[in-house]
């Protein structure tokens, strides 16, 4: 499945999805690494079965293995991270001073520049709504030298993505629910 497959389920009045995806898939602020990596990270923090395989399709050939891997541990990682950091910051108390014990050796080491690493975990970040991952991995992007424009890059992608999951899942309970009837 193409991003050209994916962009044909989706219903007219989902046009601007379509012209966005298009739009951001010739994104020229990021790297081709860069680019292709938050497109694979934000459909697996979508968990929408057809959005992954279509922009796996379109974009995993276009990442080293190693780039793809750590795409893929940037999201994994994030998953378990930004529900435990949100915890923490939105529960307060003393579980902000308490060790997360939790494993995150591929944070040291991800096998890809630690910027291309920190905007994934930015992204998957967005997708999933945590503040205190948001501020840090925008912190960090900012000291490796990124800027407002290639950080918004990564987000936007992340937000468009994040639309069309919820489009095609909203779409096939409706499609399930009149078929049911």
């Amino acid at each position: 499945m193409s991003l050209e497959s994916l962009k044909s389920l989706l219903p007219e009045y989902a046009k601007d999805l379509k012209l966005n995806l298009s739009s951001l898939a010739g994104e020229t602020t990021l790297t081709q690494q860069q680019l292709a990596g938050t497109f694979i990270v934000s459909a697996l923090a979508s968990r929408q079965p057809q959005v992954i395989a279509a922009i796996n399709d379109e974009f995993a050939g276009k990442l080293e293995p190693a780039a793809l891997n750590a795409a893929k541990a940037a999201a994994a990682i994030m998953g378990m991270n930004n529900i435990y950091y949100r915890f923490t910051h939105l529960a307060g108390g003393d579980y902000k001073k308490m060790p997360a014990r939790l494993r995150m050796n591929v944070m040291a080491n991800p096998g890809v520049e630690k910027a291309d690493f920190e905007l994934w975990s930015l992204a998957v970040s967005a997708v999933n709504g945590c503040g205190m991952c948001i501020e840090s991995h925008d912190h960090e992007l900012r000291k490796a030298g990124l800027g407002a424009e290639q950080i918004q890059a990564a987000v936007r992608i992340a937000a468009v993505v994040h639309a069309v999951a919820a489009v095609l899942d909203g779409e096939g309970v409706a499609a399930r629910l009149v078929a049911a009837a």
